[in-house]
């Protein structure tokens, strides 16, 4: 919905790395991977950002002895003027991903007797799974619909699949994984299991 409204999709996904790691100082080679796009349309929407004050270029200081060019780092510019709306812009947007991309999951999955998401889904960072999915379970299916949405959204999501019967295994010998999973703060999509 954005890309339509931002003009381009690079610049879009550009943006979202950026406020996603608001902290983060970026090179423009490492942005080209993590995109996977064409370095010169990269330095295309990265020049247009810094234009409109979103992004701030920084040159990185070398030591005396150190030759060649100074490194050039792109950081995200917390007191432009539009900082604020567009933050809330992106965050409803991803927001509306998440939502959509999870109900694709629901539908399309297979037999789901528990779908549990955590991780980067409930901003619990130390979660040891972003979803995890138990029942009769079309992995490849959901492989490539998670596929797609890490190309989407520039990012890698964590997750597991288990058998009824492997998660009740699992689950009465207290397995650390399910523990740490089940103490994170996570959501119940699915609960047949009622767990």
């Amino acid at each position: 919905m954005l890309e339509q409204l931002f003009g381009s999709k690079t610049r879009y996904r550009l943006l979202r790395i950026f406020f996603r790691s608001s902290e983060t100082k970026f090179f423009v080679r490492e942005l080209t991977r993590e995109l996977d796009t064409q370095i010169n349309a990269i330095r295309r929407e990265i020049s247009l950002l810094i234009k409109a004050g979103i992004i701030q270029e920084i040159k990185e200081e070398k030591a005396e002895k150190e030759k060649g060019p100074q490194k050039k780092y792109y950081i995200l510019n917390k007191s432009s003027v539009i900082y604020t709306e567009l933050r809330s812009l992106l965050l409803k947007d991803t927001m509306l991903g998440e939502q959509e991309f999870l109900q694709q999951i629901q539908k399309k999955a297979g037999h789901i007797l528990l779908f549990l998401v955590s991780g980067c889904f409930t901003g619990e960072k130390d979660a040891p799974s972003d979803i995890l999915l138990v029942g009769d379970i079309k992995q490849r299916i959901v492989s490539k619909m998670i596929s797609d949405y890490e190309k989407e959204f520039g990012f890698a999501l964590r997750y597991t699949f288990m058998t009824e019967e492997e998660f009740r295994d699992r689950r009465h010998v207290m397995d650390r994984f399910l523990f740490g999973l089940f103490e994170a703060k996570h959501v119940k999509i699915v609960n047949d299991l009622r767990v």
